[in-house]
C-alpha cells in the first residue's frame, strides 16, 4: 500500500515576504497618473464649453448667417469632445478598479452598469469600442466636409484643411482597422469563457445565467451574471 507524501508547504521569509508587499503596494504609484487624466477630464470640460460659446455666439449674433454643414460640424466637434471625456472616464474608473484597488461603490445608485464586472479584457473591448467611436465623428466630419471633390481635392473647407481622395482612403482604412482590432479584442474576450460545470467561467469568475421566462429568447433573455468574488 503506497502512501502519497505530504505536500510541502511554502513557508516565505521575512525578506521575500517584505519584497512582496513592496511589490504589491507599487501598485500605487499609478494612483497619480488617474488623477491627472482627471485634471485633462477638467481640461476637455473647458474646451467643451469654450467651443459650445463660440456656436451660441456665432447663431445669436449672425442668425440670417446659418449654415445647416457650419451647425453639423461644430455640433459633432462637441460630440468628439464627450466620446473622449467616456473614454478617460472609462481609462480612470476601469483602470483604477483593474490594477490599483477597489472602489467600494457597490449599491449606489449612480454605479456604472460595466464596473460590476470590469476587468483587463472587458476594459480593452469598451476602450476599443470608445475609439473607433471617435474614429467614426472624425470620419464623418471629414465625409462633410469634402462634399465634392474637384480633381481629387477638396480645398477651402469649414476646417481649413485641404482633402485628397489618397487621404480620405486612408481614414477609412484606418477606421477598418480600428473595427478589425475591437473584434479581434472581443473575440479573444469570448475565448477567456470556458465551460466548468454546472457554471461558465470567465477570468476564474463563475458566471451564473438567471432562468429565462418561457418565450423568452434574444435580446429579451437575462444576461450573465459574475457570481463569484474577484480577487
Amino acid at each position: 500500500m503506497s502512501s502519497t507524501p505530504p505536500a510541502r508547504q511554502y513557508r516565505p521569509t521575512p525578506g521575500s515576504a517584505l519584497v512582496g508587499y513592496a511589490i504589491f503596494a507599487s501598485r500605487w504609484l499609478q494612483a497619480p497618473l488617474y488623477l491627472g487624466l482627471i485634471v485633462a477630464q477638467t481640461i476637455y470640460v473647458v474646451v467643451f464649453m469654450v467651443e459650445l460659446w463660440h456656436l451660441a455666439e456665432g447663431v445669436i449674433a449672425h442668425p440670417e448667417k446659418i449654415d445647416e454643414a457650419d451647425i453639423m460640424l461644430a455640433v459633432l466637434g462637441l460630440i468628439d469632445v464627450v466620446m473622449i471625456a467616456n473614454l478617460l472616464i472609462m481609462v480612470i474608473i476601469g483602470g483604477y478598479e483593474t490594477f490599483v484597488s477597489r472602489i467600494n461603490v457597490d449599491g449606489h445608485p449612480d454605479q456604472p452598469e460595466w464596473l460590476s464586472h470590469v476587468n483587463a479584457n472587458v476594459l480593452k473591448v469598451k476602450l476599443a469600442m470608445a475609439i473607433i467611436g471617435i474614429s467614426s465623428i472624425h470620419l464623418l466630419k471629414t465625409f462633410i466636409e469634402v462634399g465634392d471633390m474637384t480633381d481629387g481635392v477638396a480645398k477651402g473647407t469649414e476646417t481649413g484643411q485641404d482633402y485628397t481622395w489618397e487621404g480620405v482612403m486612408w481614414q477609412v482604412i484606418i477606421h477598418s482597422v480600428f473595427i478589425l482590432s475591437a473584434l479581434a479584442l472581443a473575440l479573444i474576450d469570448r475565448m477567456s469563457y470556458h465551460k466548468v460545470a454546472p457554471h461558465e467561467v470567465h477570468d476564474g469568475i463563475p458566471v451564473a445565467y438567471p432562468v429565462a421566462p418561457a418565450g423568452s429568447v434574444g435580446p429579451d433573455a437575462p444576461a450573465p451574471v459574475e457570481t463569484g468574488a474577484r480577487h
